[in-house]
């Protein structure tokens, strides 16, 4: 599997390209011996120099969403009581477990459980078929056989 773009060069890789460095190789020769560019040779050097740190940098990223830590709470509240709004959601978020949300976070934590808002239906459907066929667009000309 190899390197891919965005993702770290392994501590081990590092450690190994920084030694043939300081043991006296030249970056061009080393960069196509460890497969690694020119340019991470030197910017390594530069942050060693810089700061001492010869360890890749923590990945940053998206942080999680605020009710990551509260989702089976969450999934049981919804679960006793089916019919809870968002907004209801929220301000049960807000006062129950101290997390202040907007409707459309909990929307967004919601839909990633993979639950719904669809309420059951007040009657029963029609078991009849449709009587009458579905009314004609205005303008298309009517087919006479």
């Amino acid at each position: 599997m190899g390197w891919r773009q965005g993702q770290a060069y392994s501590d081990d890789l590092r450690a190994r390209v920084l030694s043939a460095v300081d043991r006296g190789g030249r970056v061009y020769e080393i960069a196509p011996l460890f497969e690694v560019s020119v340019s991470y040779i030197y910017k390594a050097l530069a942050r060693r120099k810089a700061t001492g740190i010869e360890t890749a940098l923590p990945k940053l990223g998206r942080p999680g969403r605020k009710l990551d830590r509260h989702i089976d709470a969450l999934a049981a509240h919804i679960e006793a009581h089916p019919d809870a709004t968002l907004a209801e959601l929220v301000a049960w978020s807000k006062s129950e477990r101290g997390v202040a949300v907007c409707i459309a976070t909990m929307w967004a934590t919601v839909d990633a459980l993979g639950l719904t808002f669809k309420k059951s239906r007040a009657t029963p459907p029609s078991r009849s078929a449709r009587m009458s066929p579905p009314p004609e667009k205005s303008g298309v000309p009517t087919r006479t056989a």
